[in-house]
Order: C-alpha cells, then sequence, then structure tokens
C-alpha cells in the first residue's frame, strides 16, 4: 500500500497516512481565517503518523483544535474528537484528492462562485513574471520526503 504523504513548506513537519476521506471545502468563518484564504480544503486522515516533528496547535473552539507548523505556520490539521483532517494544499499530491463535497456556505463569500470567470494570467508565459521567476530561490520543501532538511548546502 503506498503511504499518503505531505508536510509544511519549510520541511519541519511532515506526515504519513494510509487513506483520506471526505475531501472537502469548508467555506465557515473560522477556516477563512484558519488558512488565509477564502476556503479552506479538507480530508479526514486515516493512519496518520508524524514522520519529522509535530504541528504546534491552536484550539479555535471548544470543540476543535488546528495543527500548524509554528516555524513556517502552514496549516496542517483540523481536529475534533478523535478525528483529524489534513489539508489538502500540504499533501504532496494535492491533485490526487479532489474535493468532493462543500461545506460551511452560510459564510462562503458571494465572489467565489465566479473565480472561474476571472482573466487567466500564466506567469510561466510572461516576460514580466519570467524575469522576476529567474531570481527566486526556493527554500520550499520538495513535494517528497527527505532524510535531512535543509541540505547542508543551503541555509533556510
Amino acid at each position: 500500500m503506498t503511504r499518503i504523504t505531505g508536510g509544511c513548506q519549510c520541511g519541519a513537519v511532515r506526515y504519513a497516512c494510509d487513506t483520506l476521506d471526505k475531501a472537502s471545502i469548508c467555506h465557515c468563518r473560522m477556516c477563512q481565517k484558519a488558512s488565509g484564504g477564502y476556503f479552506a480544503p479538507f480530508s479526514v486522515a486515516q493512519g496518520l503518523v508524524w514522520t519529522r516533528g509535530e504541528p504546534k496547535r491552536f484550539a479555535s473552539s471548544n470543540m476543535a483544535r488546528r495543527g500548524f507548523c509554528a516555524d513556517c505556520g502552514t496549516p496542517l490539521t483540523y481536529e475534533y474528537d478523535d478525528v483529524i483532517d489534513v489539508s489538502l494544499g500540504s499533501l504532496d499530491d494535492p491533485a490526487a484528492f479532489p474535493p468532493i463535497v462543500q461545506i460551511g456556505l452560510e459564510s462562503r463569500l458571494a465572489f467565489v462562485a465566479d473565480l472561474p470567470a476571472l482573466p487567466v494570467r500564466d506567469l510561466a508565459t510572461s516576460a514580466e513574471s519570467a524575469a522576476f521567476l529567474a531570481q527566486v530561490i526556493s527554500r520550499q520543501h520538495p513535494d517528497h520526503d527527505t532524510e535531512v532538511w535543509p541540505p547542508a548546502d543551503r541555509t533556510p
């Protein structure tokens, strides 16, 4: 069985799990604030283990805690009862787990439904963006497990 893996942006926290179920997008105001986005994508994880570090947690309500990397701030979990949801954007392969339901619609921002109609700008083909991107040296952890992070030849 192939393990599902993921982690934070800086690589300080990594995880693996056996399965993901009920991939969702939550529009509630708490998820908006916790993710810093218009909505938050999560999926219920089974067999979750922390393979490097462990998230810091914030009790966002009397019912739930949110796990995040204390070093880079990446949102990692939504935890309640004995259930742990992982943030789909923290997966090494987020495209493998598309959401199947939207929840918290009472807080959904009205313009979210119109996002697909917005004009698109491809950074890879824009000369201005290409010049900027050519100067970028990424310190982001790669989308796979590593023995050591950061590499010895690179300072975070």
